[in-house]
């Protein structure tokens, strides 16, 4: 039996000098992880609690789903931290994008993107998602940009509105 023990320990040595590329590729190789499947958002990242589709904030080309209209706030003051436990949990939001965060022009078709850190974010071109790779903060917050510009342009209204009441109060001043 101790005759066995030491041929063992003897065939293991002998095969890890024979072979070490073996034995360093076992030493580097990943431990095996499934990929997270990919699902849509049905909790609102900020309280944990069942979406209410009325309430919502657009931001990095996303359209992320709240609780309530209070979680907005928190979700704007540190979207990454949001968008990276919505990564980790493999939840999917909405894209609302239309341009290429690259280059501006509109997206024709929604064929090239990356998944990064709980976005999915669409491309014109492929070179184009290589440059976002680059700097991906840079484009983020220039989709913030525009995420900002199109929402001034749907509240023109009220703040004309506001304006006009403003004159009217001016007026009841004077």
């Amino acid at each position: 039996m101790k005759k066995l023990t030491v041929l063992a320990s003897s065939l293991t040595m002998v095969a890890a000098l024979a072979f070490p590329s073996l034995a360093a590729d076992d030493a580097k190789a990943p431990a095996t992880e499934t990929p997270k499947e990919l699902h849509n958002q049905t909790n609102c990242p900020v309280m944990g609690g069942a979406i209410d589709s009325t309430a919502f904030t657009d931001i990095q080309g996303q359209r992320v789903y709240h609780c309530c209209p209070m979680c907005s706030a928190k979700l704007k003051a540190d979207p990454d931290k949001y968008f990276q436990k919505a990564a980790e949990e493999g939840v999917l939001f909405e894209n609302i994008q239309t341009t290429c965060p690259v280059s501006g022009h509109e997206l024709a078709e929604k064929t090239i993107y990356t998944d990064y850190e709980g976005r999915r974010i669409y491309f014109c071109s492929e070179n184009h998602r290589a440059e976002f790779s680059k700097d991906p903060t840079m484009y983020l917050k220039k989709m913030d940009q525009s995420d900002a510009q199109s929402s001034e342009k749907t509240s023109d209204e009220p703040a004309q509105h506001d304006m006009s009441n403003m004159s009217g109060n001016m007026d009841h001043n004077h």
